[in-house]
């Protein structure tokens, strides 16, 4: 098994010592590391580590769009207000804090493409195969090459395309490649990298390296993302108008239909493998579909898995390193609370019927949790859901395991005692869920994430992906027929009914977004197809959460209030620290009401579609051309 986040290289046993016996890379000359193929693969894992990044460290990309608000801010609220800059990023990329979106930047991306030029102009000085990995390893560079172009051309438009390993003594002055010739260019590159890759590796520590179906799936993807409204003339009018290098943010010429004809031959590409298939596709009548799901996300491989990114336990002993449960977990639990879910995203998840949840529905509102759909139980923990036992100190304050983001209020409106996970609580004043909500998906309970991090893969491509990216090219062509059997097999693997035959045109596209959101939710997709989409203003608002009360009548001394943490000023009776019942029922039928998330109103500027090139990188090349609005 491949571990990216370490630059362990994966080899045979028998050559361990002779590897383990040789000086750091930092110690060594060129003529050594490009001479030996263990050193040669421990480069490449470097390039893995910083094309991949950590997807699931402390900020998340889910935090910058309309997934989840970061709770410590640390610069998130300014950039989702749309304040970044040529001059600051706004919370992105800001060091320690963002290792995933420090790499998605300018300066980083760039220092990752020359690690893959310099590996093409120093392998062809190999000479011997002993191990038959060059060819393998070329077609893992290429693949890499790729996903960092894809990376910038996705962030900044049309980038200078790169295939040296530039000196001390060339020419830096270099000027953006227009986007059709990026597309282009990384097109080319993955379909370098499938003809060298192989569809699966027989050996197991080899898990987690880019395979055929990797570069095939993302092609699928990038080409799919050319393809959309952004650098699509006819409709990108919104960020091109009056400015002057229109070539640089998306295509200026040519036919659309070909463009989303050639997205839908790359994801069928991927589909004719016949090597991927969703995981438990058809839930059997008895099957909890909630729990197929979960098995699914706390899986380390299955037939749906295209490319993994593989942790172990103690990777990265740094406490901003990978460790998804301590994160997005409450204080009520010891853990942080980055990275909790808006109730916009969980208002999207329908009903068990296929119907749209709605607050202004009485039943709806006064049960929302009840009869939802199984995506929502997979995904999302909230008042009175199951989970954890508790910390050995606060086992007492709740022996039944469940999630407490409410408060309980007399009937003068005063609140008596907040839940464990509910920000205002005796735990802490930062680290309970302000939205009402806490992360499911991903989340290993049988982990404690105070002891350990839990070793489950990153799932960078699933090939739910791709039936959707086939689902969506096949709306935009005009073939809704194709594209509801395509959504309806990711709905009955989810448990939901199929979307009625009626349903066509631009209701079908809204329905396969909507559909889109909920499936590949927290799973980085949703902050690029907000910009492909060109719904920034849909996406970039007020923001809201959920208020949950238990209202309480106190008619004497000796009744209610004795279950209180904090009883009334002058009461003399028993004070109790629990937030329900002995028998665990609550103490009152709850109240819940959808309102304005405080300090999270988030707003929009077209120029966001792109992200500015930094300033410095401007001064230090004078034919850079800036994006437009910066």
């Amino acid at each position: 098994m491949l571990y990216i986040i370490s630059l362990i290289a994966v080899f045979s046993c028998e050559n361990t010592d002779q590897f383990l016996n040789k000086p750091s890379l930092s110690e060594i000359t060129d003529t050594e590391v490009w001479s030996d193929l263990p050193l040669i693969e421990t480069f490449v894992n470097s390039i893995y580590r910083n094309a991949l990044g950590l997807p699931f460290a402390i900020k998340r990309l889910s935090d910058f769009s309309d997934e989840s608000f970061f709770t410590p801010d640390w610069g998130t609220t300014n950039f989702n207000k749309g304040e970044i800059s040529a001059n600051d990023l706004c919370g992105w990329g800001d060091g320690w804090s963002s290792p995933q979106t420090e790499l998605l930047r300018w300066a980083p991306l760039y220092s990752n493409v020359r690690r893959t030029n310099l590996f093409f102009s120093n392998i062809g000085a190999l000479k011997t195969d002993e191990y038959n990995w060059v060819s393998r390893l070329k077609g893992e560079v290429y693949f890499l090459r790729a996903w960092t172009y894809a990376s910038l051309v996705a962030m900044y438009g049309g980038v200078p395309i790169i295939t040296k390993a530039y000196g001390i003594n060339d020419d830096f002055y270099v000027t953006r490649n227009s986007y059709n010739d990026c597309i282009k260019f990384i097109a080319s590159q993955l379909d370098s990298a499938a003809l060298n890759l192989p569809v699966e590796y027989t050996d197991a520590k080899l898990a987690g390296r880019a395979t055929k179906g990797a570069a095939l799936a993302l092609k699928s993807r990038v080409l799919l993302y050319a393809a959309s409204d952004l650098h699509n003339p006819s409709k990108n009018g919104v960020v091109t108008n009056g400015y002057s290098k229109p070539e640089l943010l998306g295509y200026t010429s040519g036919d659309a239909v070909a463009r989303w004809q050639a997205a839908k031959d790359a994801a069928k590409a991927v589909i004719d493998l016949g090597k991927y298939d969703l995981y438990k596709k058809n839930p059997a009548p008895a099957d909890s579909v909630a729990q197929n799901l979960v098995d699914f996300f706390l899986s380390k491989g299955t037939e749906e898995d295209i490319l993994l990114q593989y942790f172990t336990s103690h990777t990265d002993e740094d406490w901003n390193g990978y460790n998804p449960g301590m994160y997005c977990g409450s204080w009520g639990y010891h853990n942080w609370a980055n990275n909790t879910p808006i109730g916009d995203i969980v208002d999207e998840y329908e009903m068990k019927n296929g119907s749209k949840f709605d607050w202004n529905n009485p039943v709806h509102k006064s049960s929302p949790y009840t009869y939802r759909e199984a995506r929502f139980y997979a995904t999302i923990l909230y008042e009175g859901a199951p989970w954890r036992t508790r910390p050995a100190d606060l086992i007492t304050q709740d022996p039944f395991r469940k999630i407490q983001v409410g408060y309980i209020s007399n009937l003068s409106g005063i609140g008596i005692k907040h839940g464990l996970d509910n920000p205002y609580s005796p735990m802490s004043n930062w680290s309970g869920s302000y939205s009402g909500y806490f992360l499911r998906k991903f989340i290993d309970p049988a982990v404690d994430p105070l002891i350990s991090k839990q070793d489950i893969p990153f799932k960078h491509i699933r090939y739910a992906e791709i039936l959707l990216n086939y689902a969506e090219v096949c709306i935009e062509l005009g073939q809704d027929a194709e594209a509801r059997t395509y959504i309806n097999l990711i709905r009955k693997r989810a448990g939901q009914p199929d979307l009625a035959t009626s349903l066509a045109g631009n209701a079908l596209r809204q329905a396969y977004r909507h559909e889109r959101r909920v499936e590949m939710v927290f799973e980085d997709q949703r902050f690029w197809d907000v910009r492909r989409w060109l719904i920034g203003p849909e996406a970039y608002h007020q923001t809201h959460k959920v208020y949950v009360n238990y209202v309480t009548a106190t008619t004497s001394d000796d009744t209610d209030y004795t279950r209180f943490f904090i009883p009334p000023s002058g009461y003399k009776g028993k004070r109790s620290d629990n937030y329900r019942k002995p028998d665990g029922s609550t103490w009152s039928v709850p109240e819940f009401r959808s309102g304005d998330f405080p300090g999270d109103n988030r707003s929009w500027q077209n120029k966001y579609y792109f992200f500015p090139i930094m300033n410095n990188e401007m001064a230090a090349n004078k034919n850079l051309i800036q994006n437009p609005g910066y």
